[in-house]
């Protein structure tokens, strides 16, 4: 059995039983990058949660750091947050930024 996506799937679950988002969407951006075919090494998160309600982008942030602490310090190399709150959200019509293309560097 592969572990592919196993990164992936973790991060989901702690983000969705912490946060209890109302909006998830979790990408996976290693193939973007220098890196080995099938890694799980770059992501970005779009998570939209009451929980964010009043918390500047950093509070929300720092929060999602807290939560995926494991993987930060393990297998993710690069985590790209989106983070809002549910006003936030319907403000932006749902529109998140593209991530930027790779500058280069090993795997």
């Amino acid at each position: 059995m592969s572990d592919y996506h196993q990164v992936q799937r973790a991060i989901e679950q702690k983000l969705t039983e912490q946060l209890k988002p109302v909006m998830l969407t979790v990408e996976n951006e290693s193939h973007m990058h220098s890196v080995p075919p099938n890694s799980e090494t770059h992501f970005k998160v779009v998570v939209v949660s009451e929980v964010f309600e009043g918390l500047s982008r950093v509070k929300r942030q720092q929060l999602v750091y807290k939560v995926l602490s494991e993987e930060i310090a393990g297998p993710i190399h690069a985590l790209a947050q989106h983070t809002y709150s549910p006003a936030q959200w319907a403000e932006k019509n749902g529109d998140t930024p593209n991530s930027p293309n790779c500058m280069g560097g090993g795997a």
